[in-house]
């Protein structure tokens, strides 16, 4: 009987042990670092904190910085499970080499990234060349009423760097639901009369959405804080293409540090509301599969 008491006590002093050490590093590595963040904001007054906040050039960012990245997760949920469709259902050369490159978003710098989409896509690129005004199809598309075309210094360069970063993450949730589900599955709607939407829509699409729903917010959350390489390809126009996280460091350049821990506690505070809904998704995910 006492060496099992023994026995029980050393088990619980590893336990409380392993906890203690997972606590300590937590809040070395987040929660102090955050806390500071709201500390330094304290140096100002809550009227000036409230001016820096809503300053117009502040309010534009956040409407840039929250709208395209809802658009890029959008996009993203979209092509993400096409993506992820063919890679699982479908055998073609060069089929592991189009998975490992799914990847490659997470791996690559940031800075590596903007340079090459630049280098491609912007003003006097490889193929940004072909859209300048003067060639044909920039002019064409001029005609058409469409003048900002290429990535650089434009909205449409901030949600295409945005799309590239959050590429992997619909379709790295989407992957291991598809692979779950049996082909079988879907032979045995065809064979009952239901045509390839039908199939999608009332067999497929319920077992995926709490896939999606998570591939989504990961990659809202993460489009939200993006820096690297739309700081590169966006040009940073205050008003125009500027996004919070780049106005974050404008004001750090100023040595306005007060003001940029107040607009990044907004990003902040809208980061743990992403985080509750991912944890509310996954939560209605896991009730659903029971």
């Amino acid at each position: 009987m006492s060496v099992l008491s023994s026995t029980l006590s050393i088990q619980r002093f590893h336990r409380s042990l392993l906890q203690g050490l997972a606590l300590t590093y937590i809040s070395f590595i987040i929660l102090l670092p955050l806390s500071v963040i709201f500390l330094e904001a304290s140096k100002r007054s809550w009227q000036q904190l409230w001016q820096v906040i809503t300053a117009p050039v502040a309010v534009e960012a956040y409407k840039l910085s929250f709208g395209a990245a809802l658009l890029a997760a959008l996009i993203n949920s979209i092509f993400g499970v096409i993506l992820a469709w063919i890679l699982v259902r479908y055998e073609f050369p060069g089929r592991r080499l189009a998975d490992g490159l799914v990847d490659l978003p997470f791996a690559m710098p940031s800075v590596v990234a903007g340079i090459a989409l630049v280098s491609l896509y912007g003003s006097g690129g490889v193929l940004g060349h072909y859209l300048d005004p003067g060639t044909f199809l920039g002019n064409s598309l001029q005609q058409l009423g469409i003048k900002q075309v290429n990535l650089t210094s434009s909205v449409l360069g901030v949600v295409f760097a945005k799309v590239f970063v959050t590429l992997p993450f619909v379709v790295r949730t989407v992957q291991p639901v598809l692979m779950e589900i049996e082909p079988e599955v879907e032979e045995a709607a065809h064979t009952l009369g239901a045509n390839a939407w039908q199939t999608f829509w009332r067999i497929l699409f319920p077992q995926l959405l709490p896939a999606i729903l998570t591939g989504f917010t990961l990659a809202f959350a993460r489009a939200v804080g993006e820096y690297g390489v739309v700081l590169i390809i966006s040009g940073n126009i205050p008003y125009e293409t500027m996004i919070s996280s780049v106005y974050i460091y404008r004001r750090l350049e100023e040595y306005d540090y007060s003001g940029a821990t107040a607009v990044a506690i907004v990003l902040l505070l809208f980061s743990l509301v992403i985080l509750i809904c991912t944890n509310l998704v996954q939560w209605w995910s896991l009730r659903y599969e029971r």
